[in-house]
């Protein structure tokens, strides 16, 4: 046996015991005659003391220590002099009396520490190392409790976990697919799922009424602070179900979790808003709700009420009211109009009034509109002397108001108000079902083929189905998406419709979801499902900037492990065993 306990469990209890630790060694300080080193595993911090005047040989060889070396240390629990109230273990330390050094170390690129010096690239290339450091294992100490709590939730609910199959038949609609070639079937390619979509349905089908999988899916798409290639979902489907029972389950669910990881209590019943509403007040469909700002329409205020051609023209006309910042130095107004203009945000102006705390106006239309309208604008936004009001306008309302949202999103992290520890919820429903692709230059599906529309708009369907409302559902914390779903289509007949809305021709739709069609002509139930973003859902309880920090081996911005270097090239043998040439384009 290589301990008897942690580095983390003794304490002055345990005082006069012969224990044997076992760990990486954190740091080394020579004092006098004396060697004290921290050695530290996955359960805490422990202090040895090796004294000269005890054994001279074992004292030095513990000051010849290096930093992560792992070792073997027996001695007595002793009550410290000088104790760390910081430590579990700070009243504690072990009177070392054996040292055996299991595996040295060479010395680590960066400090493995809370305050580390290591930068993100480096972290990534000895990510093994990285995971020493406590910041970085609480955050899969925490995952991993996580999973544990909605695995036991689930369970008590009746829900059965299936896992299904990681190779399968790549998808036309949404992200692209990673998809894998078959040796024994040339020229042919399975796909990584994006998700087990038409498999839980499947699953239904069969009479598992109640499934869930903690699911890795794949996604070939760009990346960000919330997305990677591959990432893991709490992918849900029930039967017989109609959208609030949905809603209710999954709702009792994320409060169990909020309450038990993070001790929060969320309300009896979270708020509900439509996908319309969530545009028109916030600009986006996952809005966070942690602080006001709300979007103020002022078209009736400036579109034709003065000499601003920009305006007079405008499809959209927006505002927010941010408090207290009247005071804003033009330097910081040209900074926020630089900042909209980025391309990722695309707007091609910002107008500001400043409703100064000595009563006065200054905007910078002042020229354009009479005093009269700014106090108008004034009243419809609802600001107060000291507050600042910020404008953009566009010919398109929708892509103004996801401009303004970004807008928005900013003055709400420079003033403060996205606060980690406060947690906003609610849920978004009545999605449209489809969108228009400009790419595609087609109505694509908002979500998935399979979305069930709402029965009251069916008969859109064949006149204006850019109309018609999915039975579809999103959860929303702090302007996060965390999970989403949606009522499935379980009828053949509106299936196929679907499918022809898409522009799937009957070949093309049962070359691609022939098994799913078949499936429904044996008596398909209606059913219904959820999925979760596991790693966005722990981000948000580990108060995490990015899910990078939640997966154990994450990929960098590029979709690269540079730890494992890769993706990578292969073989010319392997290409040729799967009859494949690479041919690559060269670039401009």
């Amino acid at each position: 046996m290589y301990r008897t306990n942690t580095c983390g469990e003794l304490r002055l209890s345990d005082a006069g015991k012969t224990v044997t630790l076992a760990g990486w060694v954190q740091r080394v300080r020579k004092m006098g005659g004396m060697a004290f080193v921290d050695l530290r595993d996955r359960y805490g911090i422990t202090q040895l003391v090796f004294n000269d005047s005890d054994d001279c040989e074992l004292c030095a060889r513990a000051g010849k220590l290096g930093r992560e070396y792992c070792i073997q240390v027996t001695g007595v629990v002793n009550e410290r002099e000088s104790k760390n109230a910081n430590l579990p273990t700070g009243d504690i330390e072990i009177i070392a009396t054996e040292l055996n050094i299991l595996s040295e170390s060479a010395t680590p690129p960066f400090t493995i520490e809370d305050n580390t010096d290591g930068g993100d690239d480096i972290r990534m290339k000895y990510r093994y190392l990285d995971l020493r450091r406590p910041t970085v294992r609480k955050n899969l100490e925490l995952r991993h409790r996580m999973t544990i709590l909605i695995r036991n939730f689930l369970d008590a609910q009746n829900f059965i976990e299936v896992e299904t199959p990681i190779l399968i038949g790549s998808t036309p609609e949404g992200a692209r697919d990673f998809v894998v070639p078959s040796r024994m079937n040339p020229g042919q390619f399975y796909a990584l799922p994006q998700s087990p979509q038409t498999l839980k349905q499947l699953l239904m089908v069969s009479g598992f009424d109640r499934y869930f999988q903690i699911a890795k899916c794949f996604r070939d798409e760009d990346l960000r602070a919330d997305r990677q290639p591959e990432f893991t979902q709490i992918d849900c489907e029930m039967s017989f179900v109609d959208q609030d029972d949905v809603i209710n389950l999954f709702e009792d669910m994320a409060r169990h979790l909020f309450k038990e990881i993070r001790g929060v209590e969320l309300p009896a019943k979270l708020q509900q808003m439509t996908w319309h509403e969530a545009m028109r007040r916030f600009g986006s469909d996952k809005p966070d709700l942690r602080f006001g700002m709300e979007f103020v329409e002022l078209m009736d205020d400036l579109k034709g009420t003065g000499t601003f051609s920009v305006f007079n023209d405008a499809a959209y006309i927006g505002g927010i009211c941010v408090p207290g910042c009247a005071n804003y130095t033009r330097k910081q107004l040209d900074q926020l109009t630089d900042f909209v203009k980025r391309p990722q945000v695309g707007a091609k102006g910002l107008v500001y009034i400043k409703y100064n705390e000595d009563g006065t106006v200054k905007s910078s239309v002042d020229k354009f509109y009479s005093p009269e309208v700014l106090a108008k604008v004034k009243q419809t936004t609802g600001a107060k002397d000291g507050d600042l009001v910020l404008i953009l306008s566009g010919d398109n309302a929708n892509k103004t108001r996801v401009q303004l949202c970004t807008l928005r999103l900013e003055m709400g992290d420079r003033l403060g108000l996205r606060d980690k520890n406060k947690f906003e919820c609610l849920w978004i429903v009545d999605f449209p079902l489809f969108e228009w692709s400009d790419e595609e230059q087609r109505l694509m599906a908002t979500h998935h083929p399979f979305t069930m529309p709402n029965p009251d708009d069916i008969p859109l369907l064949d006149s204006h189905p850019e109309q018609v409302r999915a039975k579809a559902y999103d959860f929303v914390c702090n302007g996060i998406e965390v999970g989403g779903g949606s009522l499935r289509i379980h009828d053949s007949k509106l299936q196929e419709k679907m499918f022809g809305i898409l522009g799937f021709t009957e070949e093309r739709a049962m070359a691609q979801f022939g098994f799913l069609i078949n499936a429904f002509k044996y008596g398909a139930p209606p059913h219904a499902g959820l999925a979760f973003g596991l790693d966005r859902f722990v981000s948000i309880m580990a108060g995490l900037d990015s899910i990078r920090d939640c997966i154990a081996f994450p990929k960098n911005n590029s979709g690269r492990d540079v730890m494992l270097d890769a993706p990578s090239a292969i073989d010319q043998k392997q290409l040729d065993e799967l009859q494949l040439k690479v041919d690559l384009r060269q670039e401009n």
